[in-house]
């Protein structure tokens, strides 16, 4: 055998030994194992559902909370819109002027140049008599259900 025929088969050797070597440092990871499936919900592996069922239920009521804070919202803002129109601001001020005149009518006839001793005046439903005996006055206020309300005031004491 020729020095370079020997040459060559020590190099191969080598060779051959360093690719083993390599070949079983990393062989271990080629082993295979059994394959085996692992659910990560804990509805199918049963790992943790307790808290899982917890965590969704509170999430449904948490979004059911919210969607009737909406809901409840849209009919405020509804109801003030409603209650902000032209024709509603309207009838809200002709409703005032109308009872602050029956106010003063009212006064007129218990405190004024020519008093009446007893009157009646109905007003939606509501029935208000008034009676005057000369030291004190009697309002009787009737709903429309039927309770009354009584106030007596004395005439004499009202100076400003």
């Amino acid at each position: 055998m020729t020095k370079e025929k020997t040459k060559d088969i020590l190099a191969k050797i080598l060779i051959l030994g360093f690719l083993f070597t390599v070949i079983l440092i990393f062989a271990e990871g080629i082993f295979a194992n059994t394959i085996t499936h692992k659910f990560k919900s804990p509805s199918f592996n049963g790992t943790g559902t307790s808290s899982h069922y917890l965590t969704i239920e509170n999430q449904e009521n948490t979004r059911k909370l919210t969607l009737k804070e909406e809901i409840k919202a849209l009919q405020d803002e509804i109801e003030r819109d409603k209650d902000n129109t032209t024709l509603a601001r309207f009838v809200r001020n002709l409703e005032s002027r109308i009872y602050a005149q029956l106010s003063r009518q009212l006064v007129e006839n218990l405190f004024g140049e020519t008093t009446q001793t007893e009157g009646t005046l109905e007003l939606e439903g509501n029935s208000i008599t008034y009676t005057s005996d000369g030291e004190f006055i009697s309002l009787i206020i009737t709903d429309a259900d039927g309770n009354t309300t009584e106030i007596t005031l004395p005439i004499g004491s009202f100076t400003f």
